[in-house]
């Protein structure tokens, strides 16, 4: 993953993970109005302004992955994933202010997470690792919030309701290479059940980690 940029000031880092999924993580250090300027999207109908501005810098950052992204067309399917018409992209977006992340694939679905530091993430642990992932850990609290992380972006890859993190997601292995880490997460309610590969990075004000993936299943069933 390369620092990169295409002459914004707050754009963090920007990778593509195969030769068609794009990603990128943008600090959020502008107005609101730089945002509304470059989408052509209505300020959000939100009190709080950081929540507008994360909902606003998300789609921004969707548009500078794919110039021709239709945000106008984003809606929620019926398990509240968000889509657009026809899956033209798959895409996922998360925030923790003051950072935003994005991932789009035109081809295969994807889920990104990024999370801040939390103190707390080693009292937390247990409602999100089972005992023999907590000890893959070690209460190390970055660690534990990158494994926060890995899974949350693999709930958004699969896109379900009703998902369990410690009991459903049991991360099997984790696999530090030079500056990112792979994560092996075994998904036991897809059909077939199947092993994922989640990607994750740690800074020094946060963590991210994505997941791009193209089998074809079935989560539930109907």
């Amino acid at each position: 993953m390369g620092e990169a940029g295409r002459g914004y000031m707050a754009l963090y880092n920007e990778w593509s993970s195969d030769p068609y999924s794009l990603a990128a993580i943008w600090k959020i250090e502008e107005p609101e109005s730089f945002f509304i300027e470059r989408t052509g999207l209505p300020a959000p109908e939100m009190k709080a302004e950081k929540r507008r501005m994360e909902r606003l810098a998300g789609r921004f950052l969707l548009k500078h992955l794919k110039e021709d992204f239709p945000l106008l067309n984003i809606q929620a399917d019926e398990h509240d994933k968000p889509r657009i018409d026809d899956n033209q992209y798959y895409f996922s977006i998360s925030h923790s202010w003051p950072y935003v992340a994005a991932v789009v694939s035109p081809y295969v679905e994807c889920g990104i997470d990024i999370q801040c530091w939390h103190p707390r993430m080693e009292a937390l642990q247990h409602k999100y690792l089972s005992p023999p992932e907590q000890l893959l850990f070690d209460n190390n609290p970055k660690l534990l919030t990158m494994a926060w992380s890995a899974k949350e972006a693999a709930y958004k890859w699969q896109g379900r309701r009703g998902v369990e993190f410690a009991d459903h997601m049991i991360i099997q292995k984790i696999e530090q290479i030079e500056d990112y880490y792979n994560i092996n997460i075994f998904m036991n309610l897809t059909q077939p059940k199947m092993q994922i590969n989640t990607q994750g990075i740690v800074k020094q004000d946060f963590t991210c980690a994505f997941v791009v993936h193209n089998e074809v299943f079935h989560p539930f069933d109907k």
